[in-house]
């Protein structure tokens, strides 16, 4: 599962593939141009793996589809609803605004952060505030959006668990975002898991086709 492009000045990309030994992925990755500048990115990783974790994964998918305008709060609510006979997800949602701010939101153990260039080389920007649950089964009594400032060239990364904690070892920022998340899933997939690896950029106002 290999995917990348733009959306405007943003540019991404997203690889996963299914556990070893099983013909279907549980582990989704959505981009969305959700209009007014804005692009909704969300990794959703169906409990399980096999059949029902896709199944869930992808009435999250279809749900963010056809709301995608909405805040991100409210998508979740609305994910819970539609998953409340599935296995249900851990869920995890940003959207680069056109203010090239990200707002996100997650509830389970995709993790998300932004990396960008420091002195020393590459440093975390932020770190998304996970909340405990699972999206389709129990939902937090909060979900309070958060929200950073990002610079051009920062690099949002959302993975399931299955993509080993220290994966930030194989980004090399000069990269495309289509390398960089081949790389990470070539070097840090987890055998015992499906596993996908989501990344994002603004490109600032240069235009991306120069």
């Amino acid at each position: 599962m290999f995917d990348h492009g733009f959306v405007d000045r943003v540019e991404w990309a997203v690889a996963g593939r299914a556990h070893p030994g099983q013909e279907t992925s549980g582990d989704r990755g959505v981009v969305l141009d959700a209009g007014g500048g804005r692009v909704l990115f969300g990794v959703l990783d169906g409990l399980g793996h096999g059949r029902g974790a896709a199944e869930a994964a992808d009435r999250a998918a279809q749900v963010l589809a056809e709301n995608r305008s909405e805040p991100l709060d409210v998508l979740l609510v609305l994910c819970h609803r539609a998953m409340s006979d599935t296995r249900g997800a851990a869920v995890s949602l940003a959207s680069f605004g056109a203010d090239q701010s990200v707002h996100w939101l997650g509830v389970g153990n995709v993790e998300s952060r932004v990396l960008t260039a420091g002195p020393a080389g590459i440093a975390v920007r932020a770190t998304m505030l996970l909340t405990a649950g699972i999206v389709g089964y129990r939902l937090p009594p909060t979900l309070q959006p958060q929200s950073i400032a990002v610079r051009p060239g920062d690099l949002l990364l959302m993975s399931t668990d299955g993509i080993l904690a220290e994966s930030d070892g194989a980004i090399d920022l000069a990269r495309s975002t289509a390398e960089i998340t081949a790389a990470i899933l070539e070097t840090y997939a987890k055998t015992t898991d499906d596993a996908l690896v989501l990344a994002a950029r603004h490109r600032g106002a240069t235009d991306p086709a120069a």
